[in-house]
């Protein structure tokens, strides 16, 4: 092998390493921001799912769920389909586990 050759092999195998060591970061940042999320949010979803499991409460109210777990209305919307929850069909801005409140023809499974 001619030396221009050898020192272009070289810095071929630079550039890949340099890529792959790159993605690499990406993916565990990735998973670790994911996980703090995920630890963040895990009192909020253990304390939407207690409410929702209430034996006096099939349906709550979206301003009640959000003023409790102190979130805003789009993380409680995406908190409470994480869990399973559903919206009233009728258009009133209250949840209920599907476990609970199955939609009509849907199977229940309590």
């Amino acid at each position: 092998m001619t030396e221009k050759i050898l020192i272009a092999l070289i810095g071929l195998g630079g550039a890949v390493i340099g890529s792959v060591a790159t993605i690499s970061v990406q993916i565990v940042a990735e998973y670790l921001r994911k996980k703090e999320v995920d630890r963040q949010e895990s009192p909020q979803i253990e304390m939407l799912t207690e409410m929702l499991n209430h034996p006096k409460h099939k349906w709550r109210s979206l301003d009640r769920l959000q003023h409790v777990i102190g979130a805003d209305e789009e993380t409680t919307k995406r908190l409470l389909l994480k869990i399973g929850a559903r919206a009233s069909e009728d258009g009133k801005p209250i949840w209920g586990l599907r476990s609970r409140n199955p939609l009509p023809g849907e199977p229940n499974d309590s």
